[in-house]
């Protein structure tokens, strides 16, 4: 959860394409401009919904500043603005909200996304309607873990993974490719992708594909349509998109140690909730 947090309060963010075409502009150069020091706020007096506020923001991120708390047009809560951001608490400090796009309800005492809770079994319950025989995929003899990934032929990120399909093997991780042409249906980018997905070897096609080698015509009727509408209600807004077996999204692209690294802390976070839980 630290991550996503981490994430929407702006210190780092998913490595992803951009859905919509036509985004190359180079990123604009920070180097000799120096960082703008940020405002924190005035230390409240303690136990007040303000000190609160301040307290729950750090629990989720420790380095971030707290730059002004204020009473919120919602009443019982506080109103904070971080890292350039408006962020509401409750006055117990127990919720902290994100609005905007992504937005999300954190539980500050459990350290849970609820938000991510309730979308999590939705993406797990839409993905399950796309048959097995529609995936396209990459599995170790006996894979640890099985993620879901909505790729792309074109996207530079989802390249990146799928050169990496090995290594991801070795680490015990099985992926399972679905269909997403972010630049939407009718596109070349679409074209490709459903070539891919009648080809008679999926695997070598995708492969070839994200290569520029690969099928540029399509003589079936395949379920990409399916699978993009699927990737659309499951909030994905760029590629890739990689979703452990219960429906949490855990990027972007992620290197393999690393998603490896990650699928293990949230095994363990189950187990322990599933232990610290009566009859389960």
């Amino acid at each position: 959860m630290k991550r996503l947090v981490l994430a929407v309060l702006g210190a780092i963010s998913l490595s992803a394409c951009a859905q919509a075409p036509g985004d190359n502009k180079a990123p604009v150069s920070t180097a000799t401009t120096a960082a703008a020091k940020p405002i924190a706020a005035p230390k409240p007096a303690a136990g007040t919904p303000e000190a609160r506020a301040i307290e729950a923001v750090r629990t989720l991120n420790p380095q971030v500043e707290v730059e002004r708390v204020a009473p919120a047009a919602m009443p019982g809560f506080r109103e904070a603005i971080v890292a350039g951001q408006v962020v509401y608490v409750s006055d117990d400090g127990r919720y902290l909200f994100l609005p905007g796009s992504g937005g999300a309800l954190f539980d500050v005492t459990a350290k849970k996304n609820l938000s991510e809770d309730a979308m999590a079994g939705l993406r797990k319950e839409l993905v399950a309607t796309i048959p097995a025989s529609e995936r396209i995929v990459f599995s170790p003899a006996k894979p640890k873990y099985t993620v879901t990934v909505f790729t792309d032929v074109e996207c530079g990120y989802c390249r990146k993974l799928h050169s990496q399909i090995a290594e991801y093997n070795r680490e015990g991780i099985a992926i399972e490719y679905l269909a997403f042409p972010r630049m939407g249906l009718g596109s070349d980018d679409y074209r490709k992708m459903v070539a891919v997905w009648c080809a008679p070897d999926r695997r070598k096609a995708l492969t070839d594909a994200k290569n520029d080698h690969g099928p540029t015509k399509a003589d079936c009727k395949s379920s990409v349509n399916q699978q993009y509408d699927v990737g659309q209600r499951v909030g994905l807004t760029g590629t890739p998109m990689i979703l452990t077996a219960e429906g949490v999204q855990v990027g972007g692209y992620v290197p393999p140690a690393a998603l490896r690294e990650t699928l293990d802390k949230l095994a363990a976070e189950q187990a322990r909730t599933a232990s610290a839980t009566p009859g389960i």
